[in-house]
């Protein structure tokens, strides 16, 4: 049985070789001519100002948890309704009780972030 994993842990092996051989290769031939302009912080052709450390707006995490939201509702609502027309009897009871119950904990979540605010833009 372990042996049909031998050639997924040679293809996993090559694969790291190949990114080390490949990291240390452009390390050594690489060229190599530091400037002030080189060595200077890059933000998208504009100077940065401010430390790193600097806190984002509760809006960013908002659209972060809308975004996770409606993709695992689509991630795990595609497969459930291609296969639901295989469902028979009470199998078919209890496919719908679960999605029920999937859906209701995303409108848990949904009302969640209508409430803190989240689909208003300013």
């Amino acid at each position: 049985m372990l042996e049909s994993y031998i050639p997924i842990l040679i293809m996993m092996g090559g694969a790291v070789a190949f990114a080390i051989i490949n990291v240390l290769v452009s390390k050594i031939l690489g060229p190599k001519k530091p400037n002030a302009e080189k060595l200077s912080t890059y933000e998208s052709g504009v100077e940065p100002y401010g430390t790193a450390h600097s806190k984002f707006s509760i809006k960013y995490y908002m659209a972060a948890m809308l975004f996770i939201i409606f993709d695992i509702e689509i991630v795990f609502m595609y497969p459930w309704a291609v296969t639901f027309t295989g469902f028979e009897g009470a199998m078919l009871t209890y496919a719908l009780i679960e999605m029920m119950v999937f859906i209701g904990l995303l409108l848990i979540a949904y009302f969640y972030m209508l409430r803190k605010g989240a689909l208003k833009w300013n």
